[in-house]
């Protein structure tokens, strides 16, 4: 397949392949992924603790539904050609509800999911108060989402909040058995000690995602130390997100304040200008002459 047509799971598995560790980080709107793109990441990743925050205003407490996240991931699949992981919680249901999640985050133009085996309506791994599914009833999600997709590139990534319920042992061996289901890759959320972070890909011997969430449980290490221990991917969720949010609060404190953002404020941030460049304005100029004649 060239890469011009190669569909989004083939491009995310080319990545997977070729580089020790696939850094995604996490985004929530189409100038975040444009950003990040222009960076220069190849792939990217939506959590739906971000979508609740973002378009809801809500903590990941279980509020986001199907809709919020398809539209989002429509959105953002849209205008970024990276292959993008869209978080579907627990896929908002049984496996036929998760069978229907899958099949319209993959028409929306995902390179594929993940999903966790807590009983829905789901919480953030990093707080308390979760609680699971059987493994057996998750190993029947993982079989449904395999059996739907319509590209069987379409990665499918299990994961496990076990660890703060049934222990380490649990959940790798929770692991084990899904990615015998069928899951591509799994994930063991919120680690606790660089110890356990080193000892699941040698234990579980199956691609894995590893979580840095600033705050959060897991200790926070770089994508190298990362890949060194054996992982495949690496997500930051809501890094871009508590960093905008930190730099709005300043400058919101500081408008109400002064009634004025300073020199010095000013000088760190974007402006009309530039953010104008970035989006293409002059493009749109330049097309708006073609078709219209309007210079």
């Amino acid at each position: 397949m060239t890469e011009h047509c190669a569909s989004p799971g083939s491009k995310l598995r080319q990545l997977m392949a070729e580089t020790p560790i696939v850094p995604m980080p996490g985004l929530h709107d189409c100038l975040m992924a444009m950003l990040v793109e222009r960076v220069g990441f190849r792939a990217a990743f939506v959590g739906d603790g971000a979508v609740s925050v973002s378009r809801l205003g809500k903590p990941d407490f279980g509020y986001v539904d199907r809709g919020d996240v398809v539209d989002r991931a429509r959105e953002i699949c849209r205008c970024t050609s990276m292959p993008m992981v869209i978080d579907i919680g627990t896929g908002y249901g049984n496996a036929l509800n998760l069978q229907r999640t899958v099949s319209e985050i993959e028409l929306a133009g995902a390179a594929g999911v993940f999903f966790e085996d807590q009983l829905s309506p789901k919480k953030c791994g990093h707080i308390r108060g979760r609680t699971l599914i059987s493994r057996e009833e998750m190993i029947g999600k993982i079989q449904a989402a395999a059996d739907c997709r319509r590209d069987s590139d379409f990665v499918l990534i299990a994961r496990t909040d076990a660890l703060a319920t049934e222990g380490f042992e649990a959940a790798v061996e929770r692991c084990g058995a899904y990615a015998q289901a069928g899951a591509d890759v799994v994930f063991i959320d919120a680690l606790d000690t660089v110890e356990q972070l080193r000892a699941a890909p040698e234990r579980i011997g199956h691609p894995m995602m590893v979580n840095m969430l600033e705050g959060g449980r897991t200790p926070y290490l770089s994508a190298n130390m990362l890949a060194e221990m054996g992982y495949q991917m690496v997500i930051w969720p809501e890094s871009l997100m508590y960093a905008g949010f930190s730099a709005m609060q300043h400058a919101a404190e500081e408008l109400f304040q002064t009634g004025t953002l300073s020199d010095q404020r000013r000088a760190g941030m974007t402006d009309f200008t530039s953010m104008s460049e970035f989006l293409g304005l002059e493009s749109l100029y330049e097309l708006e002459q073609k078709y219209t004649g309007r210079a």
